[in-house]
């Protein structure tokens, strides 16, 4: 299966494809996009500019979107449902068993959504395991206190999505529930034995290492690699290759984050040299979209595989929304 041979996934500046943007993409041949609120109108809108994004590179790229519920929902009502946060949700269930269903059913009514209206790749489950620190940016948006929990709703997600035709992204790998500041502001730099973060923080990674799509976690590990956040760490990608056993396609977090250093062409370098597969930037701004293509370049071989691997995990869906939305319904 061919794919877009750019390190890179980008967004776009708004609801509709400019003419230099679809002449950039063409040049630059991402592997895949992302869209945010800001390209999001109506259902007929979104399918115009998800096959306009596909007819720029000249293949059925994969078009991914932070759909989570609660606060990071990109898709939101009038059009589309609106979802609790995902922690309220699994809190409210009565058992880790309520909840696995609940979230799954949830996803998969969120995949036909996006299914929809072309978008086949969703940034979730959030497998990041909540401590009394973890920042209140992210912990609505977690599933769970403890790894086993975790994974077992991780899980159901995935399998939700997957029914409804969307591929599943498990962020923030290695785990992110160590953050005691905001990512998009701060570089955390989490201080913990490497045997704990095995026991908790990785090991709902390692239950789902089979699925096709991680995002890394911008956090130092000082355990680890006192010096670089996992995203730019080679060690913490060996730890993500070996010890979570992960062979899918590693994906950065945006690389507009404030948690990292340096311009964007060091940040893409970095993240790139480091061995992260593909380099993730959400701004849609061309200058910035210009000198990330430029120090990402294009994906190895190595990459190459798993890119055509995760594309090719892609199988339509099948979901009864009514169906799903009663059972949800009676809880």
């Amino acid at each position: 299966m061919t794919v877009g041979r750019g390190a890179t996934i980008f967004g776009c500046a708004g609801p509709k494809l400019l003419p230099e943007e679809r002449a950039f993409y063409r040049d630059a041949d991402p592997f895949g996009f992302i869209v945010f609120a800001r390209n999001i109108e109506d259902p007929a809108q979104v399918r115009r500019l998800t096959a306009d994004l596909r007819e720029a590179v000249g293949w059925n790229a994969p078009v991914l979107v932070d759909q989570e519920g609660g606060r990071v929902q990109r898709l939101r009502s009038p059009h589309w449902r609106e979802w609790a946060p995902p922690l309220d949700t699994v809190d409210g269930a009565g058992s880790v068993a309520a909840a696995e269903r609940i979230m799954r059913l949830r996803a998969m009514v969120m995949a036909a959504e996006l299914a929809d209206v072309g978008i086949d790749a969703d940034c979730i489950p959030t497998l990041d395991v909540v401590r009394p620190e973890t920042h209140p940016f992210l912990m609505n948006r977690c599933y769970g206190r403890d790894p086993e929990t975790v994974a077992r709703i991780g899980r159901a997600v995935a399998e939700g999505l997957r029914t409804g035709g969307v591929l599943p992204v498990m962020k923030h790998m290695p785990g992110h529930g160590l953050s005691h500041v905001d990512t998009h502001h701060d570089l955390p730099v989490v201080d913990v034995s490497h045997e704990e973060l095995t026991a908790v923080d990785f090991a709902p990674f390692r239950a789902l290492n089979d699925l096709p799509m991680a995002m890394t976690a911008h956090l130092v590990f000082a355990a680890l690699d006192g010096e670089r956040p996992a995203t730019q760490s080679p060690r913490m990608v060996r730890v993500i290759r070996e010890e979570i056993g992960f062979k899918g396609l590693l994906i950065s977090d945006d690389l507009n984050m404030q948690a990292l250093a340096g311009t964007l062409a060091e940040r893409t370098a970095r993240t790139v040299a480091a061995g992260v597969d593909i380099a993730l930037h959400c701004k849609g701004d061309m200058a910035e979209m210009v000198e990330v293509a430029g120090a990402a370049g294009v994906m190895g071989p190595e990459a190459l595989v798993r890119a055509e691997a995760a594309v090719a995990a892609r199988r339509p869906g099948s979901v009864d929304v009514a169906a799903a939305l009663a059972e949800l319904a009676h809880g």
